[in-house]
């Protein structure tokens, strides 16, 4: 089973009209045969008191605006413009074989809600359908992936960067090495340090596992290293993005590989391009399969999310302490808190977390447990649900991380669903939506 096929959906199962099963084993998943449920460290209140105001900010409409920014996370400059990536939508004379058709755009959000296209990708030599968000750097320059498309043999993705005029400049085609040494098909975006880009991509390499990889400011390219080098793949393989201490290791997850289980592993990556399994995942109780990158604490404690395991097979979020000891902080159960966990995790001052689940929520139709949740995790392992998504105008299925915004807003966006999206959509169910939780 390939990682494009976890990624990805076949929208099969049509409940009120909403279809919403992924093309991924049901039983490795944990998504069938479970009853919604709920978990002993469930806030049924949901922050009863004081519940969030849930804003739709926009309304992706599946033409040359965009559409689809699943996986897509959030990044703001200081005027409070908000930037991300669509994997569909723009121009719809390419890509036209998707669904929606088009490339994915490049687009910045104002603070009265005017969306802006920065960039509208062809699916030749520049790049198609990114799945992952953006970084900024100087004077507001925008550095991000391609998943598609680029100068390889292969139109196996590109690294870019898009300045301030709109200028984009293609700064790696994956695939530009025999046998794809270089990589293939980055779904994770990049991270930046001392002007070099750091990722990596789910295919490529010696065995087609996955590398990490280096990109400096020339533009040279090094693998930094392969997965599953010796066929064994106990190392891991198809990485998900990537962290950086100030010591230089990079941290990551892979969605396969490892154990017998073949679950995933948390790795870390030293400066010598030396690997460590940290943690390989069983695919029980601790979890299996992770799409999400981690986030780190000042004591060295790495925090994720696995899609799949748990007691109810609906993905868990976990902790693993330096000396690669794993603590799950909860184990979702697929009913009103949510399950499979896609994104990655956010963490505030008073070390609470936050994410979204792509399923879970309302029992109630339209969504019948499948629309997804946003959720918080305390420093205690309590779970509350700050959102459920109703399937409706505000969206359902967030597949993307959040943003941590001042007086602890939360920003997010989902990868279907919204009021004004063309109906064409994924067969009737929407382009998605930018969201703002008000935290009060």
């Amino acid at each position: 089973m390939t990682r494009q096929n976890l990624r990805h959906f076949a929208l099969a199962l049509s409940l009120s009209g909403l279809a919403l099963i992924p093309s991924i084993s049901l039983g490795q998943a944990g998504l069938a045969s479970k009853l919604p449920g709920r978990s002993p460290a469930f806030a049924a209140e949901q922050e009863a008191t004081k519940p969030p105001t849930y804003t739709v900010l926009y309304t992706f409409t599946g033409g040359a605006d965009g559409a689809v920014p699943y996986g897509a996370s959030l990044i703001r400059d200081g005027a409070g413009n908000i930037y991300s990536t669509t994997n569909g939508g723009g121009n719809d004379s390419d890509c036209s074989a998707g669904d929606p058709p088009g490339c994915g755009v490049v687009f910045k959000l104002d603070g009265a809600g005017t969306e802006t296209v920065l960039y509208t990708f062809t699916g030749g030599t520049d790049g198609a359908v990114p799945f992952a968000g953006l970084i900024r750097g100087a004077k507001g320059t925008l550095y991000g992936t391609t998943s598609s498309g680029g100068g390889g043999i292969l139109p196996a993705g590109t690294v870019f960067k898009l300045d301030n005029t709109g200028q984009m400049t293609v700064l790696h085609s994956f695939c530009s090495a025999a046998n794809c040494a270089d990589g293939n098909t980055p779904y994770a975006g990049v991270i930046r340090h001392g002007g070099n880009l750091y990722g990596t991509t789910i295919g490529g390499g010696v065995s087609n596992s996955g590398v990490v990889f280096k990109l400096d400011p020339a533009g040279n390219e090094t693998a930094l290293y392969t997965f599953c080098p010796n066929g064994n793949c106990t190392d891991g393989m198809s990485p998900n993005a990537v962290i950086r201490d100030k010591e230089g290791n990079l941290y990551g997850t892979t969605t396969f590989g490892g154990g017998a289980s073949n679950s995933g592993v948390v790795f870390k990556l030293d400066p010598t391009g030396a690997e460590t399994v940290l943690y390989s995942f069983a695919g029980g109780a601790d979890g299996a399969n992770p799409f999400g990158g981690l986030i780190q604490d000042d004591a060295g404690n790495l925090y994720g999310t696995t899609s799949a395991g748990g007691p109810s097979g609906q993905g868990t979020v976990f902790e693993v302490d330096p000396a690669g000891n794993e603590t799950i902080l909860y184990s979702f159960t697929g009913g009103t808190d949510g399950g499979f966990p896609e994104a990655g995790l956010i963490r505030d001052e008073k070390g609470n977390l936050y994410g979204t689940t792509f399923f879970g929520g309302l029992a109630s139709p339209p969504c019948y447990s499948f629309c997804g949740v946003v959720f918080k995790v305390d420093t205690t392992g309590l779970e509350t649900v700050l959102y459920s998504f109703t399937g409706g105008a505000d969206g359902l299925n967030p597949a993307a991380g959040l943003m941590l915004g001042k007086a602890g807003n939360l920003y997010g966006t989902t990868g279907y669903g919204g009021a004004d999206s063309d109906p064409t959509c994924q067969t009737g169910i929407g382009c998605g939506v930018v969201f703002k939780l008000t935290r009060r």
